[in-house]
């Protein structure tokens, strides 16, 4: 267990040193902002769409490991996706955090989403691990900013 623990801590700190789809989307259909007050994490999300689908995700944040590691998850996890099915898997990986059971995760599934439960163990820590995902919410139900 502790060697897939280090795993999963290896995945967090690589998304969070080399993030993947960092920066400023431009031009971007919505975007919206996530702040957590409580740790001073801020990320925007930048979404290009193409017709109905996800064309191009983008953040641009600042924050601790977790929150930058789950944003750059979170832009690889919903490109190609359309907005039903992106908010599909937004309930998915909220769930997957919140929920009380430990859940039943399939690595060939969920990838290096499988990281982010080892965040279950840190309660105060699940807000940083979701805040892009509802970021992403808001920006796809054009409201723009998500207090967590």
């Amino acid at each position: 267990m502790d060697d897939l623990n280090d795993l999963y801590q290896d995945i967090i700190l690589s998304h969070n040193k080399r993030p993947k789809n960092e920066g400023i989307l431009e031009p971007c259909d919505c975007q919206a902002e996530g702040y957590n007050p409580l740790c001073g994490d801020r990320i925007t999300v930048y979404v290009r769409q193409n017709e109905s689908l996800l064309e191009k995700v983008q953040f641009l944040g600042e924050g601790c490991a977790i929150s930058r590691a789950s944003a750059s998850m979170m832009t690889s996890q919903v490109v190609g996706l359309d907005q039903e099915a992106a908010e599909a898997k937004i309930a998915e990986v909220v769930a997957l955090l919140l929920q009380e059971e430990e859940p039943e995760v399939d690595l060939a599934v969920h990838g290096d989403l499988a990281a982010l439960l080892g965040v279950r163990k840190f309660p105060a820590r699940i807000k940083c691990a979701t805040l892009a995902w509802h970021a992403l919410g808001a920006a796809l139900r054009g409201e723009g900013k998500h207090e967590a």
